[in-house]
């Protein structure tokens, strides 16, 4: 049997997409709509000060495509904070319009073979800010699963954890060459989803994420040993977008 890899755990966390049905929506009156959106911004200053208190972090976006409309990710300490907002959002007027279509639940990890040091990991600050990262509020938002193949002579899993170890590392080191330009936060989920990892990317310039994805499937981990799921693209949202993307005021 080869030897199971181990990862350093951090925050939880969820990924949301609801699609949104604005047909229903032109329906509601402007002040009524008004309202609701104003509920729905109360909710999102709880997650900004969740966030101040370091205690989680979330995200928001509108999605491009007929995927989703709009899309937000929260990391928190426990899957029991998840659900608790999971399940306040739905009992808002806002969640009432919104219809999910997609879900991912996941937890930042990052691989033992990426830390060099002696001791706990956690103890590290450029490890726990990895694992306990504020999600950046970059322009640009891509997300997509991923599996490791188990065919044949590419099968990860079979793979010794030496030889793993090295092609990840290698793997890491295509992505720094993108450090200030795509944010990665790499989720696992063996156990929680459907998929093995979810992988987010926050960058400026949307165009870098084509470039990045692009180059590392020339890559071996990528090239023999990945298999990606749908992509999902978007454009940030902040506080004071919410009002004019949805036509409350």
């Amino acid at each position: 049997m080869a030897e199971p890899a181990e990862t350093i755990d951090g925050w939880y966390s969820l990924h949301d997409f609801r699609t949104f049905d604005w047909a229903a929506w032109k329906r509601v009156p402007a002040e009524e709509r008004g309202q609701i959106v104003a509920e729905f911004k109360e909710m999102i200053e709880d997650w900004m000060h969740n966030e101040e208190r370091g205690e989680g972090s979330y995200a928001l976006y509108s999605i491009v495509g007929q995927k989703a409309d709009i899309m937000f990710m929260l990391l928190r300490p426990t899957m029991q904070e998840l659900n608790e907002i999971e399940n306040a959002f739905n009992q808002t007027r806002f969640a009432e319009f919104t219809i999910p279509s997609y879900s991912y639940v996941s937890v930042v990890e990052l691989g033992k073979y990426m830390y060099r040091g002696d001791g706990d990991p956690l103890d590290d600050p450029g490890i726990r800010e990895r694992v306990f990262p504020v999600l950046p509020k970059w322009e640009h938002i891509c997300f997509y699963p991923m599996d490791k193949k188990r065919e044949g002579d590419d099968n990860w899993y079979m793979t010794p954890a030496k030889e793993r170890g090295q092609m990840m590392y290698s793997h890491g080191m295509v992505g720094r060459k993108y450090a200030g330009k795509v944010k990665q936060v790499i989720t696992g989920s063996v156990g929680f989803d459907d998929w093995e990892w979810g992988v987010t990317l926050f960058a400026h310039d949307v165009l870098q994420f084509k470039k990045l994805v692009y180059e590392m499937r020339f890559d071996e981990v990528s090239a023999r040993f990945a298999d990606f799921g749908s992509f999902y693209v978007g454009n940030v949202l902040t506080l004071e977008d919410v009002d004019f993307y949805f036509k409350a005021r």
